[in-house]
């Protein structure tokens, strides 16, 4: 097979997703005997090619090499086109100086050049994430339009749909939520016509589904999931957008609590993010992993996941702060969730703090600073008008009339969380917001109604295997917050968590080996535990020592 028939190969191959058989066909013709070396195209598309497989280090020496046979040639403007893309790549690998380099000198190159040229579109992308990482979000929404602008002009429609993106996304910000999305919209118009190249359509799928998931318009989210699972389902050996694509699948699991299945699809992101070396959205994915275990009650390890999503430089909250005063460290909590908002001021990333910082300023008794957080909660979700939004906030206004007691404020609030929540097939929200309309009612003095709606929650949380949750309801049913355990298996529990053996405790308690194996297999069994180590940090999270 000769050099014209791989190359061939190579652009059918690519037409048709197959990246494995392009970037095969490219590197044979690549070592041909008689090849002079490949072209600048198929050179491009060969670093194309590497990045949806995931090799990024392929993917920059094609690019290298394109870079600077462009250069040889004298043309210029195709060498920027080679600087932006190593720009953008080695930034997205998280190697900002050399990424930066890149793209100073493709600025270079457009400084000789006439004032009107796409690539100067191209270039505006990165001076839209540097206003982004500054917090400009007047000048990016402005980078963002001209970026827009240019991409009309040139009819190009890749430009088009990530300028929109950056457009929608700053509008967002600055509290413009129902423009942004409807400009959102139009950047998704482009991906579903099959307009865009790959890698551009993998990423305008990516922002659409993280400005959706920003704001819990979860209908969005899902939607746009389902459709990102099968455009990346046609490309079986793609790499980049499957570990987004698993942590979007994540959190639509998680709001149906499917916990398990959450858990996997989270995990799965994390490895796939790891075999690219895309820390930053690993520690996303490990937050949201974290977030899945607090609600379940394994707080070891969901420290132990937001510790490691610290490590790639994620601040895993309101979770850790939600964690903190799970176990009894509300002060750390309180001053984590006072920072945070003091640090935050855009509404969109506020609106993801605002719930959290009201449910651990209560825990504090900060009863006027948690009331306030749910009054700029309620106003936000108004504007945005996004039910997920509205739900948390209605639970919110919930929490902090209770704890005002004032049932006839809180009772009306919960009970539309109970309704958002239900329309979003939420059963662990349902069942939380059930548990403060028990509560309203019995501040109003219905104790069978607030019997019925306690008991309905206690059963959701036991059939989710949220522990926490469950022992709450508990406690308010009168159920006690030993989980259901005996005497003599708190006895037992007691001891494990000291680090007792089986045979020590038998030895203590003057039992038989058999048995205290049999009073271990109810307590892991009630207190919804896989491990005496599991068991242990219940105790100590519960006051049972």
């Amino acid at each position: 097979m000769g050099i014209v028939d791989d190359l061939q190969r190579a652009r059918t191959a690519f037409e048709q997703r197959d990246w494995a058989a392009a970037y095969e066909r490219l590197t044979a013709a690549d070592g041909e005997p008689a090849a002079v070396g490949l072209g600048a195209d198929e050179l491009m598309t060969l670093a194309m090619a590497a990045f949806l497989l995931g090799d990024i280090d392929a993917c920059i020496r094609a690019l290298q090499r394109g870079y600077r046979l462009r250069i040889d040639n004298g043309e210029v403007l195709g060498a920027v086109r080679f600087a932006y893309w190593l720009a953008r790549v080695l930034n997205g690998r998280g190697e900002a100086a050399i990424g930066t380099g890149w793209a100073a000198r493709a600025e270079r190159l457009l400084a000789d050049q006439p004032e009107d040229v796409v690539e100067r579109g191209y270039l505006l992308i990165h001076d839209f994430f540097r206003c982004l990482e500054r917090g400009d979000f007047a000048a990016g929404l402005a980078v963002g339009e001209e970026m827009v602008s240019v991409a009309r002009r040139h009819g190009d429609p890749d430009l088009l749909a990530q300028g929109l993106v950056c457009k929608g996304r700053l509008l967002m910000y600055s509290g413009q939520v129902p423009e942004g999305l409807a400009t959102l919209d139009e950047a998704m118009v482009g991906v579903a016509a099959g307009e865009l190249s790959p890698v551009f359509a993998g990423t305008v799928y990516c922002a659409m589904i993280d400005a959706c998931q920003e704001v819990l318009d979860f209908a969005r989210v899902s939607a746009w999931t389902s459709a990102l699972t099968r455009w990346c389902d046609t490309q079986p050996d793609l790499v980049p957008f499957t570990g987004q694509c698993a942590v979007h699948r994540g959190q639509i699991l998680r709001l149906h609590a499917a916990y398990p299945e959450a858990l996997a699809e989270f995990e799965d992101a994390c490895r796939r993010y790891a075999s690219l070396g895309f820390n930053a959205a690993a520690g996303l994915a490990l937050s949201e992993r974290g977030d899945v275990l607090r609600i379940r009650g394994d707080y070891v390890a969901a420290e132990a996941s937001y510790d490691e999503a610290a490590s790639y430089g994620y601040d895993a909250q309101p979770g850790r702060a939600l964690l903190m005063a799970a176990r009894g460290r509300v002060p750390g909590a309180a001053a984590a969730v006072r920072r945070m908002l003091a640090e935050t001021n855009d509404p969109v990333h506020r609106s993801r703090l605002l719930a959290g910082a009201v449910e651990v300023l209560l825990a504090g008794d900060a009863l006027p600073e948690a009331e306030d957080a749910a009054g700029q909660l309620s106003t936000i979700a108004d504007g945005f008008g996004c039910t997920g939004l509205r739900a948390s906030a209605a639970y919110c206004l919930a929490l902090v009339a209770l704890a005002g007691e004032d049932p006839d404020r809180a009772l009306p609030q919960a009970r539309l969380a109970v309704r958002l929540w239900g329309e979003l097939r939420a059963p662990y929200e349902v069942a939380q917001a059930k548990v403060l309309v028990g509560r309203a009612v019995r501040m109003l003095g219905d104790e069978d109604s607030a019997t019925a709606e306690l008991t309905a929650a206690c059963r959701t949380f036991a059939e989710l295997g949220t522990v926490p949750a469950r022992q709450e309801a508990e406690r308010l049913t009168g159920r006690g917050t030993t989980g259901g355990l005996t005497g003599r298996e708190l006895d037992v529990l007691r001891l494990v968590a000291v680090g007792n053996s089986n045979a020590e405790i038998a030895g203590r308690l003057v039992l038989s080996d058999k048995t205290v194996a049999r009073h271990l297999t109810n307590i892991f069994a009630k207190l919804d535990v896989p491990s005496r180590t599991a068991a242990a940090a219940y105790a100590r999270d519960h006051d049972l020592l």
